[in-house]
Formats: C-alpha cells, sequence, structure tokens
C-alpha cells in the first residue's frame, strides 16, 4: 500500500488498514512460534470463532467465517481430527451440533496470543507513554464498534450465540 504524502490528514480506514497489513506480518511470526507448532491462518480464523460463538453450529461459524457449509465441515472435521474441536449434540435437537473449544484448543489460542504479545511489545515499547494510552483508549473504542458490526452482522438470522467477551 502506497504511504499518503504527510501533508494531507490521515483516514483512519487507510491507517487501519496499514496497521493491519503490519498486524498480519506479526501475527504471522507468532503463529509460527507458538510452542504447540504452527497453526495456518484458516484454522486460527475458525478457533477465534468458535471461542466467540461457544456452542454455536456449523452455519453460524459458516456464516462467521464467510464460508460454505462443505468448507466449514472439512475445516471442524480437520480441528476436532487435531484435537483442538470438539463437537456435542445440542441438548435441543438432536439433529443440531454444538462446537466447543477443547482444552488443547484453548491453550493453543493461549499460545499464539503470548506469542502475539511479545511480537507486540517492542512496536509498543518504541511508542511515547501519551501515544500509547490513546491507542489504548482508541484500540478499545475500535474494539467494541468492530464487535457491535460482527456480533450482528456474522451470526445467522436468529442466532443470538454470536457474541463478545469484553475484559472488565
Amino acid at each position: 500500500m502506497p504511504r499518503r504524502p504527510p501533508s494531507s490528514p490521515p483516514d483512519p480506514a487507510h491507517t487501519a488498514s496499514e496497521v493491519t497489513d503490519l498486524l498480519a506480518v506479526l501475527w504471522g511470526r507468532a503463529q509460527l512460534k507458538a510452542p504447540s507448532g504452527p497453526i495456518s491462518p484458516s484454522q486460527l480464523r475458525a478457533l477465534l470463532a468458535i471461542e466467540r460463538l461457544e456452542g454455536g453450529n456449523l452455519r453460524s461459524l459458516g456464516a462467521t467465517l464467510g464460508s460454505s457449509p462443505p468448507a466449514t465441515s472439512r475445516l471442524c472435521d480437520r480441528l476436532e481430527a487435531a484435537g483442538l474441536v470438539e463437537r456435542r449434540l445440542s441438548p435441543s435437537s438432536r439433529r443440531e451440533v454444538e462446537l466447543y473449544l477443547s482444552r488443547a484448543g484453548r491453550a493453543l489460542l493461549d499460545e499464539v496470543r503470548e506469542c502475539q504479545v511479545s511480537e507486540l511489545a517492542p512496536v509498543l515499547d518504541r511508542m511515547p507513554p501519551e501515544a500509547l494510552a490513546q491507542l489504548a483508549k482508541g484500540l478499545a473504542a475500535f474494539r467494541d464498534a468492530a464487535a457491535d458490526v460482527v456480533d450482528g452482522g456474522g451470526a445467522a438470522e436468529g442466532d443470538s450465540r454470536m457474541r463478545v467477551v469484553r475484559p472488565a
């Protein structure tokens, strides 16, 4: 992405896009450094979505990932075979299967997050304290706004299980 001339005011959408590009590089490094071994980006996205859906079904996962039902099912097959995801019969419908992270899946996400933090720390250490405080406030507002968009637009119609768990 070309850099904007210093004289033009920063556009938040372009700046966010540039930041996500840089974060993708850092996250890629973190995924390779996870003690459990590397995980593919699609598997990581699925694990993060399942964590958010906690008890959601394949349909809601597919909607969240923007993936077709067969592709979502195959991805879950691989995650289950790796011991990262559990499928459980729904107590309300024997035809419905709910998705949950296994202990190993939760541990893997914890490892990846620790590696992400270790990749971010040197970047954040280079920032002045007042800029870091502004960044923290802005990122919290962004997280809340993005969660509203994802939660409102990512869950299957009538599925209220998609939610965000915000730290207290």
